[in-house]
């Protein structure tokens, strides 16, 4: 009796309950998703059971119920990823998310946006998926939707979200791939000519879908970060039928969709970048005196195949005091 008393009790105190117990096999197809929604691109059998320490023949049970459920697919070639189920979830769950209230918040009095496509946008493997989308009052030529999911290569809210990665991060969500999808023929078909796409889109601070996703339709993407320091958590895109748009309203688009980015950012608590100097300081006697002639370049003919240049907005750089402004010795 004197046994079961100190047991129960300690220094006079009733002992706390003990935590209630799970159930094992819940517990380890929880962990395993998590493995799935962590990974960048999709596992193997022999990779989650490593990360489960559990034997193969017990995770391949799991997956076998959990690709019935959707809560996991598996591809040709026997890897595996999350599957479609959770986004129902996340649907339910974007309502009172951060990300996703402050999207549909901002969207809503988005100005020159009002009348255009609007869309929020996450990076799941090499896809896209959106969670959030205010149509616009044009008809488009792609359906999108909340949960709907599209290569993240030839979209713009996807090349927005990878172009903050590193390159070696791209390469190694890409391999295995031997040609990326090519929804028309405008779209980018290999891995280094995308990663030249990005590097592009790094110094604009946009990325840009010219008719890779449906051919007549431009979409212009931008990043948007969180407080924690790492690469985009998501991007906002606009999608507009270029035959409708002129130069003009192309360029307040794009202005507006990155600023849009920007007051999401701001919202999840993202540095404020600084923006870089717009005019390059002026060339030297000695810089003048090496500078080439200018060539003589002949503009392309006008049509529908003329691919056409945005100009390029102000280069995100880190905060850091600005230097000393030299004099120039030629003034």
């Amino acid at each position: 009796m004197a046994n079961q008393t100190l047991s129960t009790r300690v220094a006079g105190r009733a002992a706390l309950p003990a935590a209630p117990r799970m159930v094992p096999a819940v517990e380890r197809a929880v962990r395993l998703l998590d493995s799935l929604a962590r990974a960048r691109r999709p596992l193997s059998l022999a990779q989650l059971a490593r990360d489960l320490a559990a034997p193969k023949s017990s995770v391949h049970g799991l997956l076998s119920t959990l690709v019935e459920l959707d809560l996991v697919r598996r591809s040709d070639a026997g890897e595996f990823s999350l599957g479609t189920r959770p986004l129902q979830w996340a649907g339910a769950w974007s309502i009172h998310s951060d990300v996703a209230s402050a999207f549909h918040e901002l969207a809503g009095d988005a100005g020159p946006l009002a009348c255009e496509t609007v869309m929020l946008a996450v990076l799941d493997g090499t896809d896209v998926l959106y969670l959030g989308c205010r149509p616009g009052t044009r008809a488009l030529a792609v359906n999108f939707r909340v949960g709907g999911r599209f290569p993240a290569s030839c979209t713009s809210s996807g090349k927005a979200i990878l172009s903050t990665l590193d390159p070696r991060e791209v390469r190694a969500l890409f391999a295995g791939g031997r040609s990326l999808p090519r929804p028309t023929h405008y779209s980018v078909s290999s891995v280094p000519a995308l990663l030249r796409q990005l590097a592009q889109a790094r110094v604009d601070g946009h990325a840009t879908d010219d008719e890779e996703m449906a051919e007549g339709m431009e979409c212009f993407g931008a990043p948007v970060f969180s407080a924690a320091r790492g690469p985009a958590v998501a991007a906002v895109a606009v999608s507009l039928i270029k035959a409708g748009t002129g130069e003009a309203q192309r360029d307040e688009l794009l202005a507006a969709i990155r600023e849009l980015a920007a007051q999401l950012s701001a919202r999840l608590g993202a540095a404020q970048p600084v923006q870089a100097q717009s005019r390059p300081p002026a060339p030297t006697l000695q810089a003048v005196a090496l500078r080439p002639p200018a060539a003589t370049i002949k503009a392309p003919p006008t049509g529908h195949g003329t691919r056409r240049t945005l100009p390029k907005g102000p280069r995100l750089v880190p905060s850091a005091p600005r230097p000393a402004q030299r004099r120039n010795p030629s003034r």
